[in-house]
């Protein structure tokens, strides 16, 4: 029974990866403008590389500034501010898996 509950959520995960990437990488053409085509930043934009960090840095950076707490970017903020959790998931599995 264990065995075959992890393989239905291995095949969710794997159908989800493939829509979370898509839609990641539609949410991603308005993160071109500052970091890039390929992630890897714009110095005249004060945008770090991100290509290819970990999808869990990219979460928890996108939500630090969302929340404007810890970290703040007003350039930034008019870009994330109306992103969901799914979409900040969906754009981290993106830019982690650039190449």
């Amino acid at each position: 029974m264990k065995s075959l509950i992890l393989l239905g959520s291995l095949f969710l995960s794997y159908q989800s990866l493939a829509a979370n990437a898509e839609n990641g990488k539609k949410i991603y053409k308005t993160c071109i403008q500052c970091h890039g085509a390929d992630g890897m930043g714009m110095q005249s934009q004060q945008a770090p590389a991100i290509k290819g960090q970990h999808e869990w840095y990219i979460i928890s950076s996108i939500k630090a500034f969302k929340e404007g707490k810890d970290r703040k970017n007003p350039k930034m903020l008019p870009f994330i501010a109306g992103l969901s959790d799914s979409d900040i998931e969906d754009v981290a599995l993106y830019v982690s898996t650039m190449e």
